[in-house]
């Protein structure tokens, strides 16, 4: 009997050690695939915030987007308005833009964060957006957002023209280098038979 009991409490505890493992297992894997999708949806706001900001200049989605303290740093009636306002005043952009960035975990599966930077082409110039979202309740927000100026694109500038280089001066040739008198002048041989006879010869 008491060998059976034994048995019995030693699968008993076996069964609570598999149970237990089981839902640790689920728990991580739960947790783990919460953390991919949660990073894949901040790469997918960050590329919707340039869309919306950068090239669509959508003031509400900005002004809905930013957190408690981002909205402190457009506190001014006219700061949001002006934000979108500079993006807008060089044109639209030209190709497509590239986001750079990633999504991080402050305590490994907990409180996601990102920092982003993309370069925004335009025809004769290049700028800059950096910012950094987080989702801390609920759904992504703005923590910060600055843009940075254009600056001239590389290689834009039109090319100057080398100067032509001077052609040499033609070399003379023996007949161009005599003068025009000396090749029409008859030569001192040829002179006139007047010249040669005497005056009242015979």
């Amino acid at each position: 009997m008491k060998l059976n009991s034994r048995s019995k409490s030693s699968g008993q505890v076996i069964v609570l050690v598999i149970i237990v493992l089981a839902l640790l297992g689920g728990a991580y894997w739960w947790l783990n695939s919460t953390k991919q999708q949660m990073a894949k949806e901040g790469q997918q706001f960050a590329n919707e915030l340039v869309q919306k900001i950068v090239v669509r200049r959508d003031l509400n989605f900005f002004a809905s987007r930013l957190s408690p303290q981002a909205r402190m740093n457009f506190a001014a009636p006219t700061a949001q308005q002006e934000f979108i306002n500079e993006i807008g005043r060089h044109g639209a952009p030209v190709g497509q833009i590239n986001v750079q960035g990633k999504i991080e975990f402050q305590s490994q599966f907990f409180e996601p964060h990102g920092t982003f930077q993309a370069r925004i082409n335009y025809p004769a110039e290049y700028a800059e957006i950096n910012f950094t979202i987080s989702h801390p309740v609920g759904r992504w927000q703005i923590d910060d957002i600055a843009f940075i100026p254009p600056r001239t694109q590389l290689g834009t500038a039109p090319a100057v023209p080398p100067a032509p280089a001077a052609s040499p001066a033609p070399a003379a040739s023996p007949e161009s280098a005599a003068s025009p008198e000396s090749a029409t002048s008859p030569g001192p041989a040829a002179s006139s038979p007047a010249a040669g006879s005497s005056p009242g010869g015979g």
